[in-house]
């Protein structure tokens, strides 16, 4: 996030911004069906995150909760965090070893730009759930990991 006016700008350090995004996260977001946080509450540095997608509504993915890990190193939010499911879930942009979301597949991390958020991510995550070539995957069973 850049504040400013008349051509000048300030780039909110990095602790700043996540502080925010974990007061959003905190508050819960919108209609409730993604939320995030951190792992730790004694990490200084804020690296590590936990998020949860709800399944969207008539889709097979309905009534799934998908939890993620997010890790946000020191050059977030000028870098993506890295993303990875713990829950098991077919999506082509997620590598079906180990669950991470893949930056060449997923557009949103192949070019990130410091005004995303980790709700960003999230949010179009879910959405990415129901695009024609998501939904017809067959899902691994519910309750499974990697």
């Amino acid at each position: 996030m850049t504040l400013g006016s008349g051509g000048s700008s300030v780039v909110v350090p990095r602790n700043f911004r996540l502080l925010e995004e974990l007061e959003r996260g905190e508050k819960g977001i919108g209609d409730g069906s993604v939320s995030y946080g951190m792992d730790d509450a004694d990490d200084v540095f804020m690296r590590s995150w936990t998020g949860t997608i709800i399944g969207p509504h008539n889709d097979i993915h309905q009534g799934r909760i998908y939890q993620l890990k997010l890790f946000c190193d020191k050059d977030y939010p000028d870098k993506p965090p890295s993303v990875r499911f713990h829950s098991r879930i077919n999506m082509t942009c997620v590598n079906p070893e180990n669950g991470v979301v893949e930056a060449k597949k997923f557009r949103m991390l192949e070019n990130w730009q410091r005004e995303y958020t980790m709700e960003d991510i999230l949010t179009k995550l879910r959405k990415e759930m129901v695009a024609p070539h998501n939904r017809k995957l067959v899902q691994p069973r519910e309750g499974t990991f990697f």
